[in-house]
């Protein structure tokens, strides 16, 4: 089957359509829930480009008149709501640090809505340098151009290929329903866990059965997984058995509890320091051609936006497929989402313990700060995300970078302007600082999804206009769904040291690990209490791993050793990422059993692989849908009900047994997931 080429500029097609927007809207509820939960839960969240182009296609051709440009749209809009989820990478340390009970929503939703509005805003000056005139690869946007066409070529010949939307339901269906098993019946466990003692040393071995985990290490592939194990091991393999070793354990403590304690406040700041310096090394390496691409971008769009301004629909002068939004346009957007976020900082400090003045100064600074080093942010992360792509972008790095510096300034203004002088003041500048680090979080994840989309809608041949609008309609309808979501898991669930209810099970907890991290980082800098020696530990560690990198990249071929992810790694929990590890070696071997087949049986390698990837991909996006939606809705059950566990089948003494049969379940999925990839190029 012939792909359908790039649309041409003098073809208008059907694009914003009031169907696609309502379709987008739907799909944007789905992708940022599971998004919000998996972020809750594991501290990573996933592209919803792809499957929501699959679930666009799959439901558009049911209606006459659908095309490919009204399907890019769709995916557009999901795609930039369920990216904007990655607010909760910050936010709930607001309610960690016991500044909010739960998450006002119109609070929420401003900081949310106005920061991902200007990341919008921030990328479309830089479509023409690092889209238009750019040989960036932008992985994920290509796929999702590639899908979107395949999908539409079918459609115009009339075949009733798949789309692939039974490959995400199965996935779904399958991750939902050992997810109801575990979390609601509670007759499989989540995990496996073992804590032994070696002399003074404390060694844990754990195995997590998250079928979500296992989809995102599929995504994440094979480099990326070793990398993460690498972290897991020089946690649990070396760190904690040293720190356990020199530091007494109480008589009251148990394995588990003391091994924890010592993971919790010490060895994990190692990884919070690789994944800072791993930041930085990142910016400083694409910093000059980030200015180069941003100085060419401005020069060059310039013009077009002038031009634009008259195009109040269109015009002639430029061609349809290099028409941006009208510069009068952005200029008062810009000014607008400014304004919002200057009276939602007010709003937030308005119970500070401040005159009007010193308040309305912080407000001016905290602003000042989110628009200039947003707008860096912005140029960064669109230009990481078409090197590496948008699910290998540092955004948890940028987010530590900055709420470091705006601790830091905060720090500064605050101790002259006396709201340091009291603790609750003291409280209020550590809520500053996250607070103004969200509205950071939010340009920074959506410039570093809006670049990705804009490069599928030139492949494809969209409007850039009518792109970005879809984008800010996005960025409206997730900023409307996150707080009442939050809301949700918090009191349902609680996040690691934030319990609603003083009768919850803190096991059950969401570890929201970025969230804990960033508000430890802000807390240990305004009352100087900050492990500095794990997190230079951590730096050190991580500028031995970057030489080895840059060994490994200058001797070329495939192996690297990516420092990010060997300090998420050390971060998250040993049970989040021996699942994440897990699924990036079945990618692996799938890839190698298909083109060992391929090869065998004369097939096309490339052809071969390119349907093995695909299938693997939806499937495993699947997996990371179906689990996290089972999770929200038991989320509502558990919040109707006020118990902790309502629908559990079995008690506590059931436990070993539902760890054998989570660990059978787990591997049977396994089985089923990599049969149905193979047989996707036989």
């Amino acid at each position: 089957m012939q792909r359908l080429e790039r649309v041409a500029d003098d073809i208008s097609l059907p694009e914003l359509t009031l169907r696609g927007v309502i379709l987008g809207a739907l799909i944007t509820v789905v992708f940022t829930a599971s998004n919000i939960y998996l972020g809750l839960k594991v501290g990573l969240t996933f592209s919803s480009a792809i499957p929501a182009a699959v679930i666009s296609m799959a439901v558009l051709r049911l209606f006459p008149g659908a095309n490919i440009l009204e399907n890019n749209m769709v995916q557009t809009q999901a795609s930039a709501a369920g990216t904007l989820s990655s607010i909760i990478f910050i936010l709930p340390g607001l309610v960690m640090l016991g500044h909010w009970q739960g998450f006002p929503f119109w609070q929420t939703l401003a900081v949310c809505g106005a920061g991902g509005m200007l990341g919008v805003i921030f990328s479309i000056p830089l479509r023409h340098a690092m889209v238009v005139n750019s040989d960036l690869p932008y992985p994920e946007g290509v796929a999702a151009a590639e899908i979107l066409r395949v999908g539409s070529a079918s459609q115009a010949e009339g075949a009733h290929a798949s789309t692939g939307l039974a490959d995400l339901v199965a996935g779904g269906l399958a991750a939902g329903l050992f997810s109801f098993a575990a979390g609601g019946l509670r007759v499989l466990a989540e995990g496996a866990n073992a804590w032994l003692a070696a002399g003074a040393s404390i060694v844990r071995l754990s195995m997590g059965f998250s079928l979500a985990l296992v989809g995102a290490g599929y995504l994440v592939g094979i480099v990326g997984g070793l990398a993460m194990l690498l972290g897991l091991i020089l946690t649990w393999g070396i760190a904690v058995p040293w720190l356990t070793a020199i530091t007494p354990m109480p008589a009251d403590a148990t394995l588990a509890s003391f091994g924890t304690k010592i993971w919790s406040t010490q060895a994990r700041f190692i990884g919070a320091g690789t994944i800072a310096i791993a930041a930085i090394w990142t910016l400083a390496t694409l910093f000059k051609p980030m200015v180069e691409g941003v100085r060419a971008s401005m020069g060059a769009s310039l013009g077009a936006l002038r031009g634009a301004g008259t195009h109040g629909g269109a015009s002639m002068e430029i061609p349809r497929t290099q028409r941006d939004m009208p510069a009068r346009w952005i200029g008062a957007l810009t000014l607008l989402l400014v304004a919002v976020l200057a009276i939602t900082f007010g709003m937030f400090l308005a119970p500070a313990p401040l005159a009007a003045g010193p308040t309305w100064r912080l407000v001016a600074c905290a602003v000042l700060f989110a628009f200039v080093f947003g707008f860096l942010v912005a140029a960064a992360c669109g230009y990481m995300a078409g090197l590496v792509g948008s699910s290998a972008s540092p955004i948890s790095g940028i987010g530590i970078i900055a709420v470091i510096l705006v601790s830091l300034l905060i720090l500064g203004v605050g101790t002259l302007d006396g709201l340091l002088g009291t603790p609750e003041g003291g409280k209020f500048a550590i809520a500053l600082a996250i607070f103004t680090t969200s509205a950071v979080v939010a340009v920074a994840s959506i410039s570093n999804d809006n670049l990705q989309d804009l490069k599928t809608g030139w492949l494809v041949g969209a409007t850039p206009w009518r792109q970005q609008v879809a984008l800010l309609i996005g960025c409206v309808v997730g900023a409307a769904v996150i707080p009442p979501l939050l809301e949700l898991l918090y009191h349902a669930y609680g996040f690691a040291g934030a319990l609603p209810r003083p009768d919850m099970d803190p096991n059950q907890a969401l570890a929201a690990p970025q969230a804990t991290l960033m508000t430890a980082i802000a807390t240990g800098i305004f009352t100087h209490q900050l492990n500095w020696t794990m997190i230079l530990i951590g730096v050190a560690l991580g500028v031995v791993l970057i030489a080895i990198d840059e060994g490994l990249r200058r001797r070329g071929g495939v192996a690297r050793l990516p420092v990010l992810a060997v300090g998420i790694g050390i971060y998250l929990p040993p049970t989040i990422s021996s699942a994440l590890v897990v699924g990036a070696v079945l990618s692996w071997w799938l890839r190698r059993a298909e083109r060992r087949r391929a090869e065998a049986h004369g097939d096309d390698v490339a052809l071969a692989l390119e349907h093995a990837d695909r299938r693997g991909t939806l499937l495993a996006s699947g997996l990371i849908v179906g689990e996290s939606l089972v999770g929200v809705a038991l989320a509502a059950v558990i919040g109707l009900s006020g118990r902790e566990a309502p629908l559990a089948l079995v008690g506590e003494g059931f436990a070993p047994t539902a760890q054998w049969l989570g660990l059978v379940a787990f591997v049977l999925v396994c089985v089923a997931f990599c049969r149905r990839v193979l047989a996707a190029a036989r």
